[in-house]
């Protein structure tokens, strides 16, 4: 049985995730741009205005990324599975660096394509924080990032077989990575005072905080990091194919529409 073509995104959804993506730039890397007498450069600023903005935005992509796509028969795959990662997530947050949800995020954006892959993590993260009372300031970041990890995971190039599956390794590897650095981005300015090597100095060259931000990420959480990367590739190489064949039926039998390039034969 062969999937449908990939589903045309209209140019308005183009041009909103351009503006995500610049803010995106901007939530996270503003402390390397930042002039010494701005605003956001105050720590009781910063925080407030990004909470309030981040959500926004992404409430404004979901919607352009949603429109005209989101049917009953979606929005149900879109909350089991949103619901499936809020449960497995405090199995392991926090021990070791193990992350059981970015696995799941990666594999519906693979399979449902980026616009579902981009809903799934922000639903998946702000469910599992008002389960585990985890909502705080840094929510929005978050919600934000594993976005942009399940809405990448749907852009990866066509691929069969092993080959896919290597790929998504290595893409849960690179991604987890990534995710741990913008965190720490967005909350380093404000985790330690200006009289360290590590601290965050308002208006300094980039380089120079930049080189301050990768050591404060290798003193305080890279080994977390590292573990999350591991478990996200490590499940992915475990059951990373089964899980892919069950997503891919499920999307046949309910008619989702797949991208044509990843559908597969009806197993029996």
């Amino acid at each position: 049985m062969t999937g449908r073509a990939r589903p045309s995104i209209p140019l308005r959804t183009h041009v909103t995730l351009g503006l995500a993506g610049a803010g995106s730039i901007l939530a996270f890397a503003w402390p390397l741009f930042v002039a010494p007498d701005a605003s956001l450069a105050q720590t009781d600023v910063a925080p407030l205005v990004f909470a309030l903005v981040l959500p926004l935005m992404a409430a404004v992509v979901a919607t352009e990324i949603g429109d005209g796509a989101l049917d009953a028969r979606t929005v149900a795959m879109l909350g089991v599975l949103s619901a499936l990662g809020a449960a497995l997530r405090p199995l392991g947050a926090g021990v070791g660096g193990v992350e059981l949800v970015f696995f799941l995020i990666v594999l519906g954006g693979r399979v449902f394509g980026p616009g579902f892959g981009f809903l799934l993590g922000s639903t998946t993260l702000i469910v599992s924080a008002l389960i585990t009372a985890g909502v705080g300031p840094w929510l929005p970041y978050q919600m934000l990032a594993a976005s942009w990890v399940g809405l990448g995971a749907g852009l990866l190039p066509s691929a069969r077989g092993r080959l896919e599956l290597w790929m998504l390794v290595a893409y849960g590897a690179v991604a987890s990575l990534v995710f741990g650095l913008l965190m720490n981005l967005s909350f380093w300015p404000f985790a330690l005072g200006g009289d360290t090597s590590l601290s965050f100095v308002p208006g300094d060259p980039i380089g120079s905080n930049l080189i301050r931000f990768l050591g404060f990420t290798a003193a305080t959480s890279l080994a977390w990091d590292v573990g999350r990367a591991i478990t996200t590739s490590g499940l992915m190489l475990i059951v990373g194919g089964i899980v892919l064949r069950a997503l891919r039926r499920t999307a046949r039998r309910a008619a989702f529409e797949v991208p044509a390039e990843f559908a597969q034969p009806s197993d029996t």
